[in-house]
């Protein structure tokens, strides 16, 4: 499992953003879509950055009933949207494992 940093520099200093931070932004971005949830956070998340691009891998827990493509793709989305915006992120990949239903 990593969870890399990702550093911003300005003329101003630099910033850093610790990869337990950019993991908490994923898990929020998952947990906003009905029907998902993070499953295992701890274990099952990975983020990776690199040149101010970040792919995460991603274990998720659907509700039943959900349509399964459908929860992923929108948790892609989501996650997408919240690493571009909170941390100046490209993404270049998240991908989703839909290991468990809750019922």
């Amino acid at each position: 499992m990593s969870r890399d940093g990702h550093v911003l520099k300005s003329p101003h200093g630099e910033i850093r953003i610790e990869g337990d931070a950019l993991a908490a932004l994923v898990i929020s971005a998952t947990e906003r879509v009905d029907g998902a949830r993070a499953r295992r956070p701890r274990r099952g998340l990975d983020v990776s950055v690199a040149n101010g691009a970040v792919q995460v891998e991603l274990e998720l827990a659907a509700g039943y009933g959900s349509v399964l493509p459908e929860l992923a793709r929108a948790v892609q989305e989501s996650v997408t949207e919240a690493l571009r915006i909170a941390a100046g992120l490209t993404v270049e990949r998240v991908d989703v494992s839909i290991e468990e239903l809750d019922a």
